[in-house]
């Protein structure tokens, strides 16, 4: 029997943070381990590797799944989106990121990078109606600060103007990025983050390719296709189930965790020692995370009309006969095109997919 919807969006909303922080852990911790390998393969060649891994990892994946998934299959009208994530997050972030980097320090650069999250929060506010409150936005600018916190070091701070500008495009682009793929985060994950993954893969690959990157060892590419699987594969598809059950403004908060993980991994891998800013930020990061968990969203709000198709049980925003099935049986979560009918009631939410209204 179907719960109540507040404990149903409770559930949902516990299971994305823990998706997100989770995400953001495995993102974080490819950092130091990049670091590593950065110097043999160049920045375009290692990204190109990373997200090909990711693709490889999520590949075997879908093939040991086999064709049977409670998911929403991608559908022709998914097409567009999907051209917009692979150039703005697969091209135009990851060049416009090596192109402020080299006209900056490493930790203006790292420092810069931190827009990421407010500019995703700013795009799903503004242009796609996500609501977040005076709670969540503070305690997402705390977590932002403390990800600013870990990366500051005194006396090391030096950019240009056009080297500020392209960081700052590179942030853009990932916002939109993001957002776009909150819009096809009720398809199936696995096959959405592969076709993500392999796109940016060979757009990044072709870069390289094309301003004289070479091939490193098979060591050194095997390695690169196995951080890739786990950082960038398992991370992005955790990432997307954030980005459906809390929308785009709050998984970028929760995502903005993941320094906090490169800086405890860079520790032990790269001999690195933390010092009192370093402190100071992990602390404020765990201040913002705690307050986002506890925001509390609950007012009388009116479902419009919609038709659409996603993974889905049988709870109150779920209740419609299944004439299309024949005479099986039917078994939850499955997927298939429902129609929504308008509804007014009142339980605690976040702005996913289901509850985008106005909150005049």
């Amino acid at each position: 029997m179907a719960g109540s919807p507040s404990t149903n969006t409770a559930g949902k909303t516990g299971s994305g943070m823990l998706a997100g922080l989770l995400a953001a852990a495995l993102f974080g911790a490819s950092a130091p381990v990049a670091k590593l390998l950065l110097p043999g393969v160049g920045p375009l060649l290692l990204a190109s590797l990373l997200y090909l891994g990711a693709a490889l990892g999520l590949s075997g994946w879908l093939a040991l799944r086999g064709a049977a998934s409670s998911e929403a299959r991608l559908r022709r009208a998914d097409a567009w989106p999907m051209v917009g994530i692979a150039l703005l997050g697969g091209v135009g972030g990851p060049v416009l990121m090596l192109v402020g980097l080299g006209r900056m320090s490493g930790v203006a650069g790292s420092l810069l990078l931190n827009l990421e999250a407010p500019s995703t929060m700013l795009v799903a506010v503004l242009l796609f109606h996500e609501h977040l409150g005076r709670r969540e936005v503070a305690a997402a600018l705390v977590i932002v600060a403390g990800g600013a916190a870990l990366g500051y070091r005194p006396g090391e701070l030096h950019a240009d103007g056009w080297g500020i500008a392209a960081i700052t495009g590179a942030c853009l682009c990932w916002a939109g990025d993001n957002n776009l793929t909150q819009r096809l985060s009720l398809r199936d994950p696995a096959k959405v983050v592969r076709l993500k993954t392999l796109s940016a893969g060979l757009l990044t690959g072709t870069l390289a390719l094309l301003t004289g990157a070479g091939l490193p060892p098979l060591t050194t590419v095997g390695l690169a296709l196995g951080v890739g699987a786990l950082s960038y594969g398992v991370s992005i598809l955790l990432d997307m189930i954030a980005l459906r059950h809390l929308g785009a403004a709050r998984e970028a908060a929760i995502f903005a965790t993941a320094p906090f993980a490169g800086a405890l991994l860079a520790i032990p891998l790269l001999g690195e020692h933390p010092g009192r800013a370093d402190a100071a930020g992990a602390a404020a990061m765990l201040l913002g995370v705690v307050l986002l968990l506890r925001a509390r969203h609950s007012h009388r709000h009116t479902h419009a009309e919609v038709v659409h198709d996603h993974s889905h049980n049988h709870d109150e925003h779920h209740q419609h006969d299944h004439a299309h099935a024949g005479s099986g049986p039917v078994t939850e979560p499955h997927s298939h095109p429902h129609r929504h009918a308008p509804l007014t009631h009142e339980h605690p939410h976040v702005s996913d997919a289901h509850h985008r209204h106005s909150h005049r």
